[in-house]
């Protein structure tokens, strides 16, 4: 319990309650962007493979 304190504190200690929403959300969108560009890269590869003939 302790050991997640301060990990928390060390993360979102300076900020205020808002800003420390906004960053969570912000964290959360990026991970869902991330996902995207990471299925648009394999469908570009899968793409390419099939327009290439080696499938």
């Amino acid at each position: 319990m302790e050991q997640t304190y301060f990990r928390w504190r060390k993360e979102y200690g300076g900020l205020q309650v808002d800003q420390a929403k906004r960053l969570k959300e912000l964290e959360q969108e990026n991970a869902k962007l991330k996902r995207l560009v990471r299925e648009l890269s394999l469908d570009k590869l899968v793409l390419k493979d099939i327009a290439s003939g080696n499938f």
